[in-house]
């Protein structure tokens, strides 16, 4: 005797709350740091070896954690492209390819180079995906109006019922 076939269909290939783009904003939040920390950084007197190699220690290690953070972001970014998002979604979302295609390449960019500049756009760009990302699950995206707290952090509303504040930018 036969077991009776099941035909189930979903709407992603995994279950849902699986996917979320917080991760890859939070890899671009390390990035953007290391790239800050590492313009910051003073190249002492060559003549000063301690000091010299203090200073190749720890830029090496700030370009060592930018890399395996864009890295990191480039794959969450790339989960989401190609396993969450449908052909449907592109219809209320006719940039998205674009725009991960953009934010892919600026991972890749933010992992060659020491840019703020490609830093603040990766950062942005991984914005963009958020909001999509939330509109396309049928809630609404984060409040995109950026305020700053008493230390000039960025912020960002999570949630507008809520009025909970996370974190956007750190350190």
């Amino acid at each position: 005797m036969e077991a009776p076939v099941l035909q189930a269909e979903a709407h992603c290939d995994g279950p849902c709350g699986v996917y979320d783009p917080a991760s890859a904003r939070i890899a671009a939040e390390a990035v953007q740091s290391m790239t800050k920390k590492m313009l910051s950084l003073t190249c002492p007197d060559p003549a000063d070896g301690a000091a010299m190699a203090a200073y190749l220690n720890t830029m090496s290690r700030y370009a060592s954690i930018k890399e395996e953070e864009a890295h990191k972001c480039k794959e969450e970014l790339l989960v989401l492209w190609t396993d969450f998002f449908k052909p449907q979604h592109l219809e209320a979302n006719p940039d998205l390819h674009d725009t991960f295609w953009h934010a892919a390449k600026l991972c890749s960019a933010c992992k060659v180079e020491v840019s703020a500049d490609h830093a603040q756009e990766l950062m942005d760009a991984c914005e963009a995906i958020h909001n999509m990302f939330w509109s396309v699950k049928g809630r609404c995206p984060l409040d995109s109006r950026l305020v700053r707290d008493h230390d000039g952090r960025r912020l960002l509303r999570r949630h507008p019922r809520r009025q909970h504040v996370a974190n956007v930018q750190s350190r």
